[in-house]
């Protein structure tokens, strides 16, 4: 009899597989050199069996996405057959925001339905007013964003539907671009099927079918065998702040850890707003779960079992679950780090010699583009990163993406030959920028650029006027916040922004982004973070 668990591993390297494929037949730099993709196997209850170690914002989506997709077709009367393929992004099903799409596709096993292939990928510019189809600070409805694409077929028993995606392409603004990257993802997912077939022929699909369940009850036990080490019968309270304008709005979030699980609820959390901050809930019940799964210690399959032992109350019409059509593009990027850096500040209550200090907090969207001189648009979009906080034991990494991001960084040579850019500099942020102590917080990242032509700039980011919180184990400095200038005619014109904004740049323009460093401890005692 075939062990369970080779069949489970084969399954999480058919996800890695088809993330291979995705990344190597895109278009975009987005996802070609950033990798901003992530790819995932359900089975036939859209259960996740086994996912690929990329993007924690998208993983912890698809849990909640494909199962509102599943709804969805059901509620609609809607039947898959093999080779049809189902295109959509729709936050308030899919779980985060426009730009990522997300393309799912049954697995038939001769007539039996054994599961799903499903992945998302963040398409640089799907419609919308503004390069990047973030729209900060002015979306006040998910339509001011981009095109919304509810569920529907782009190919039908593999037959790709032309008038289909004709209009997905004639709503974005670089169509060339999308339809590579539309392309590379459906054929990530021909991929997975193929290989999951391939897996049942070599094994059998009823120990294939069992196998994903086993491996599903094996993630569930060692959970909580995990959780079950954590103080019990408390509640952990713990509350940051999103900046809007002038204002500073409350994430609230009460942590219970119990026999079953973790408990988050998010009541007394801000309401709902008319600007693209709000975040979805399966962002906010990604957030949560990558929170979680970073504490633990135990090499966990992070598949439906570890996701079941987590339970998130996130009140309807609040920034933690909004009601549609309020905007989310930026809830997907900024609001999920302010959920992971809540959480964690609850759980270092809990387990305070595990928790780091603060990092950045911030993926610092930078989206940019227009029309070129001889016709045609360009769009731009990449996120920087900045400074890890402080560890038991450890000082914070420079440079690196934080929390909910997992992706690289465009390099410079790629991006100047694609667009009207001239990088002028990409370096850390040296002198201050990682909090002072014992164990310094890691430092930001200074990227700057020059654009070549007259371009529309949009800046998505956070901890302008916050500082990341300090370990609740070390009172170490804070780090610097961002910050992000426009320098015009040299020096003769210093614009600085905030955290939100959207300005039409001249030719010439400079732009200098400046990441924010994590917070600093002064504990001498030894942690078991890492």
């Amino acid at each position: 009899m075939v062990s369970w668990e080779l069949v489970f591993r084969a399954s999480v390297f058919i996800a890695e597989e088809m993330g291979v494929a995705l990344r190597r037949s895109a278009f975009s730099p987005n996802i070609r050199e950033r990798m901003d993709h992530s790819c995932a196997i359900t089975d036939s209850e859209g259960n996740i069996v086994a996912q690929a170690e990329h993007i924690p914002v998208h993983l912890g989506s698809f849990r909640v996405g494909v199962k509102n997709l599943l709804n969805w077709l059901s509620n609609e009367g809607v039947e898959l057959s093999p080779g049809d393929v189902v295109i959509l992004n729709d936050p308030y099903i899919s779980g985060t925001h426009l730009n990522d799409v997300m393309v799912m596709e049954p697995i038939y096993v001769g007539n039996r339905l054994i599961g799903y292939v499903v992945n998302k990928a963040h398409h640089v510019d799907v419609g919308g007013p503004v390069p990047g189809s973030i729209n900060p600070p002015s979306a006040k409805t998910i339509y001011e964003e981009g095109l919304v694409i509810p569920p529907v077929k782009v190919a039908i028993r593999g037959e790709l539907q032309r008038d289909i995606l004709n209009m997905i392409l004639s709503n974005f603004k670089t169509p060339e671009t999308a339809i590579g990257d539309i392309t590379a993802q459906l054929a990530a997912n021909r991929v997975g099927v193929a290989r999951v077939r391939e897996l049942v022929e070599k094994y059998g699909v009823d120990n294939v079918v069992n196998a994903w369940r086993e491996g599903i009850e094996y993630g569930r036990k060692l959970a909580l065998m995990e959780i079950g080490k954590w103080p019990r019968g408390g509640i952990y309270d713990a509350v940051d702040y999103m900046e809007l304008g002038d204002e500073l709005l409350p994430i609230k979030v009460s942590i219970e850890i119990g026999e079953e699980g973790v408990k988050a609820d998010f009541s007394g959390t801000h309401e709902q707003v008319e600007a693209p901050i709000n975040a979805v809930y399966g962002v906010t019940f990604s957030a949560v779960s990558f929170a979680i799964r970073s504490l633990m210690q135990s090499d966990i399959p992070t598949n439906e079992g570890f996701y079941s032992v987590i339970s998130v109350m996130a009140p309807e019409g609040t920034l933690v679950n909004p009601r549609k059509p309020a905007p989310v593009s930026g809830g997907n990027v900024e609001t999920t780090q302010r959920i992971a850096d809540v959480v964690f500040k609850a759980l270092a209550k809990a387990l305070p010699n595990r928790v780091p200090a603060a990092g950045s907090g911030t993926m610092m969207n930078v989206m940019i583009g227009g029309t070129l001189p001889n016709g045609g648009y360009w769009a731009y979009y990449e996120t920087i990163g900045g400074g890890t906080g402080g560890r038991p034991g450890k000082p914070g990494v420079s440079g690196v993406h934080v929390n909910m991001t997992n992706t690289l960084n465009t390099p410079i040579e790629i991006a100047e030959r694609q667009y009207p850019l001239l990088f002028t500099g990409y370096r850390i942020r040296e002198g201050g920028s990682g909090g002072d102590g014992l164990y310094r917080g890691g430092d930001g990242i200074i990227r700057s650029f020059k654009v070549l032509t007259k371009a529309r700039l949009s800046i998505m980011a956070e901890r302008f006027r916050t500082r990341p919180w300090g370990g609740l184990w070390g009172g170490g400095g804070d780090g610097a916040p961002g910050r992000v200038t426009i320098r015009r005619g040299g020096n003769a014109v210093v614009i600085n922004l905030p955290s939100k904004a959207t300005i039409d740049l001249e030719p010439g323009d400079e732009v200098i982004i400046e990441t924010p460093g994590g917070v600093g401890g002064d504990t001498a005692q030894e942690g078991d973070f890492y």
